[in-house]
C-alpha cells in the first residue's frame, strides 16, 4: 500500500509554490489584477481624455483595431483582439491543470513549447509590469495606424420617410437596365414591407411579411438588383450562398448563419439588423436531391430548416464569430421584421416547363408546334408553383415566399444599353481611367454592336461583356501612356473583329487620324 497522505503534501505543496509565484508576479498591490477590463484611459487615448489618432493594435496578432474589431484592453496598454482572446480562452479551457501541477517539470517544458502564438510564452505579469516584450508595455504609436476619417455618404432614401414605389423605381432605372417588372415587383414589396416595419401594426390587421423568389438565367441581374436596393435605402444586406448550408450537425454552415451575417454587416447592432435584408443566392442548389437513399442534408433538410427564418422567430446567433461555441456571446435576433429576398437560375426547370407545355398541345389546324418553345429565352416567365415543386422545392417552402418574379435574358438592345447608359457603366469606367491621362476615348455603334454580339455568343449575360471589353482594351491602356500627345482614340467594328488598328488623333492636328503601331496579332496596320 502506499501512503496517499505524502501525495497530498506534495500536491499541496505545488499549489503553494505556483500560487506565491503568480501572486509575486502580479505585484503586492491586489489592484492590479490580470482582468480584461473595459478601460476609458484607454478608449480616449490617454488619462486626459483626448481622443487617440492612432488604431489600437493587438498585441499578438499585431492586427490595428480596422481589420481585427473591438480590443479588450488590459492593465499596462496591453490591447487584445475578439479572435485572439477566444483562442486564448479555448486553450486555457483545453488544458491539464492536474498533471501540470502533479508534475512542476511541465511548467518549464509549457514554457520552452508553447504553441498557439508566436513569441508569447506562459504570462508573466512582472515582463508586462517591466515593459516586456520589448514594447515598454505596450506598442508604441509609432508601429500603429492612424484613424480613417469616416465620411459617412447620405443615403438616397430614408427609411423612416420611404418613397412611392415609382420613385424606388425611377432611382434603379438610374443603374440597372430592362427588368422593368422585376423592378416593379421589388419597388412594391420593399415599400409595402419598410411600411410595415414603421408602423409595426395597424389596429387589429397584422400585415404579412413580403419575401421574394427571385428566377432568372445567370447574368440577367439579380444579385446586381438587390446590391443597388440596398445601397439607395442604406440598409444593412447580408448576401450568402445556399450552396454552404447544411443541416445542423454537419459539416458546413447552420441555417442562422445567414442571419449571423446581417448581424455583422449591421455592426453588431440588433435593432438595425431587424430591419435588414437577407438575400440567398443560389436557391436552387438546396432542391431535394432525386434518387438518393442517403440523407438530404444540403438539400430538403436545409429548406425545412428555413421555413423559421422565413415566417419570422427568435433566432440566437453568435456574435462576432462564425459558428456558435462556449466562449462566443449570443445575442437573440428577430426575423419578422427582415426582408428575405432568394435568387437562383433554375437551370433545369426550362426542361419541366416545356414538358408541361407540350401536354396542352392537341392535333388538327390550329394546334401548337411541340419544338415551340424549345428556343424560348423567356420560357421562365411561365412558371408555376408545381413546376417549382416538380423540380424540387418543397411546398412549406414556396408557401413562404408568396412573390415570385422572373427576370428575362439579356437581349442585344438591352446589352448595349448596359454598355453605356448606367451610372457605373463598363464603358463610363475606361473613360474615366483615360481622361485621368488626358485622353477622350469614344466608341462607335458598330462597335457596341460587336461587343453585344460576342457576348450573346457568350451566354453568360452582363458578365461577358466585361470580360470583352477587357480583352480588346488591354492593348489600348497599355500603349497609350507611352506618348503623351495622343488626345482621343475611337474603338472601331474593325478593331474589335482584329481587322484594324483604332483611330488615334494627335492634340493640335485637328481630325487628322493616326494609326498605332501596336505589335498584336488581332490588329493590323492600313
Amino acid at each position: 500500500m502506499t501512503d496517499n497522505r505524502n501525495d497530498d503534501m506534495d500536491f499541496r505543496e505545488v499549489t503553494d509554490d505556483v500560487n506565491v509565484d503568480i501572486t509575486d508576479d502580479a505585484g503586492k498591490d491586489t489592484s492590479d489584477k490580470a482582468s480584461v477590463t473595459e478601460n476609458t484611459d484607454h478608449e480616449n487615448g490617454g488619462s486626459d481624455g483626448e481622443k487617440s489618432e492612432y488604431e489600437d493594435v493587438c498585441f499578438v496578432c499585431r492586427r490595428p483595431e480596422s481589420k481585427a474589431g473591438k480590443m479588450f484592453h488590459l492593465p499596462n496598454n496591453i490591447c487584445v483582439c475578439d479572435d485572439c482572446m477566444h483562442k486564448t480562452m479555448d486553450a486555457v479551457s483545453q488544458f491539464d491543470y492536474q498533471n501540470m501541477l502533479g508534475n512542476p517539470s511541465l511548467l518549464n517544458e509549457l514554457n520552452k513549447n508553447t504553441k498557439g502564438f508566436p513569441n508569447f510564452g506562459f504570462l508573466n505579469m512582472d515582463d508586462l509590469k517591466n515593459g516586456g516584450f520589448n514594447f515598454g508595455g505596450g506598442i508604441p504609436n509609432s508601429q500603429k495606424i492612424k484613424k480613417k476619417s469616416e465620411d459617412k455618404v447620405k443615403p438616397a432614401f430614408d427609411i423612416k420617410n420611404i418613397p412611392s414605389p415609382h420613385k424606388i423605381k425611377a432611382k434603379l432605372d438610374e443603374y440597372v437596365i430592362g427588368q422593368d417588372k422585376a423592378k416593379k415587383v421589388m419597388s412594391v414589396a420593399v415599400y409595402n414591407h419598410y411600411k410595415r416595419v414603421a408602423t409595426d401594426t395597424m389596429d387589429e390587421i397584422e400585415i404579412e411579411k413580403s419575401n421574394i423568389l427571385l428566377l432568372g438565367p445567370t447574368g440577367s441581374g439579380k444579385t446586381y438588383l438587390v446590391k443597388t436596393l440596398a445601397r439607395l435605402l442604406d440598409v444593412p444586406l447580408a448576401i450568402t450562398d445556399a450552396t454552404s448550408l447544411t443541416e445542423a450537425g454537419y459539416i458546413g454552415d447552420d441555417i442562422e448563419s445567414v442571419v449571423s451575417k446581417l448581424l455583422a454587416a449591421s455592426g453588431n447592432d440588433v435593432e438595425k439588423t431587424e430591419h435588414g435584408i437577407i438575400f440567398i443566392d443560389e436557391i436552387d442548389k438546396i432542391a431535394k436531391k432525386k434518387n438518393t437513399t442517403s440523407r438530404d442534408v444540403s438539400g430538403e433538410s436545409v429548406q425545412q430548416g428555413m421555413l423559421k427564418l422565413l415566417e419570422g422567430a427568435n433566432v440566437e446567433v453568435p456574435v462576432g464569430a462564425g459558428s456558435k461555441n462556449a466562449m462566443v456571446p449570443l445575442t437573440t435576433v428577430n426575423t419578422r421584421n427582415i426582408l428575405f429576398i432568394c435568387g437562383g437560375a433554375f437551370p433545369d426547370l426550362e426542361q419541366i416547363i416545356t414538358q408541361r407545355l407540350n401536354k396542352q398541345t392537341s392535333i388538327g389546324f390550329d394546334a401548337d408546334l411541340k419544338d415551340k418553345y424549345e428556343d424560348d429565352p423567356n420560357l421562365l416567365t411561365n412558371v408555376t408553383i408545381d413546376d417549382l415543386k416538380k423540380f424540387g422545392m418543397i411546398p412549406e417552402f414556396l408557401g413562404r415566399l408568396p412573390i415570385i418574379c422572373t427576370l428575362t435574358a439579356l437581349t442585344k438592345d438591352m446589352l448595349i444599353k448596359i454598355l453605356k447608359e448606367p451610372k457605373n457603366a463598363i464603358l463610363k469606367q475606361y473613360q474615366k481611367l483615360l481622361a485621368l491621362d488626358e485622353v477622350e476615348l469614344l466608341f462607335d455603334d458598330s462597335a457596341l454592336e460587336v461587343i453585344a454580339e460576342k457576348a450573346m455568343e457568350k451566354d453568360t449575360g452582363a458578365r461577358a461583356l466585361r470580360a470583352i471589353i477587357e480583352e480588346f482594351m488591354l492593348d489600348i491602356m497599355y500603349e497609350i501612356p507611352k506618348d503623351d500627345n495622343i488626345g482621343r482614340v475611337t474603338i472601331t467594328r474593325d478593331y474589335i473583329e482584329g481587322k484594324a488598328s483604332p483611330l488615334i488623333e494627335i492634340r493640335g492636328e485637328g481630325e487628322k487620324p493616326r494609326l498605332p503601331q501596336f505589335n498584336t496579332e488581332q490588329a493590323t496596320n492600313v
